[in-house]
């Protein structure tokens, strides 16, 4: 088996290359978007530790 016919996939790579792209970019966002989130609730206890530590 040479790489053009890996790349063809026997005949279905219009089918299947878009669809790995897609699985890519979905776990892509996934972790993005994970670690946003972990940063702003980070961000979100800092600052109630903050002014917790102020009413003290």
């Amino acid at each position: 088996m040479s790489l053009s016919d890996f790349l063809h996939m026997g005949g279905y790579a219009g089918y299947l290359w878009p669809a790995f792209g897609l699985t890519l970019f979905v776990l892509v966002y996934n972790i993005w978007s994970a670690r946003r989130s972990l940063a702003e609730a980070r961000r979100a206890a800092a600052r109630r530790i903050q002014m917790e530590e102020n009413r003290s």
